[in-house]
């Protein structure tokens, strides 16, 4: 099966290329790659970044206004979806989700770090293969709180000024 490879360019900090992986996450590759074809995420920012954990982004603008997609199913072992074997290891692209483990969007987050108590809890479904210097140094911007509700929030935006599809 072909592994899309997508670009991820990210203002002021330079470009991330990651291989997506159908055969693990079909959906939630399928759903992607629509996002990336509607540029859903260009101009919204990485909202939470946890330096040693991992990088969200795909909801917000830069203005803090929130931008919501269909959510879809989770693929995902705890969801009953078996065939995701992917481990959040340091560069692994996974669907951001709340309690509900079917309303995944388009909030994903990258892996600065591994976190295997992630594994079979969140849909992985790609790997940074190019521009790990990339997600070290968005891992270290400076954070803090947007209100009561939102925590580990850039104080200058981390905008993602553009994703595309490089191959299919």
């Amino acid at each position: 099966m072909e592994h899309p490879i997508i670009k991820i360019t990210v203002k002021g900090y330079g470009t991330m290329t990651a291989e997506l992986y159908p055969e693990l996450a079909p959906l939630t590759v399928a759903n992607f790659l629509k996002l990336i074809e509607e540029k859903f995420f260009d101009g919204l920012i990485f909202h939470r970044v946890i330096k040693g954990f991992m990088l969200q982004g795909g909801g917000y603008d830069e203005t803090m206004q929130e931008k919501r997609a269909k959510p879809i199913r989770g693929e995902f072992a705890a969801n009953g979806w078996r065939q995701n074997t992917l481990k959040h290891v340091r560069g692994v692209l996974s669907m951001a989700r709340t309690n509900d483990p079917n309303s995944a969007s388009s909030q994903f987050f990258i892996m600065h770090e591994n976190a295997p108590h992630l594994d079979g809890q969140y849909a992985g479904f790609g790997l940074v293969t190019e521009g790990q210097d990339v997600i070290d140094a968005i891992a270290n911007v400076k954070t803090g709180n947007y209100g009561w509700y939102m925590q580990d929030v850039p104080k200058t935006p981390v905008v993602i000024e553009k994703m595309e599809i490089v191959s299919r």
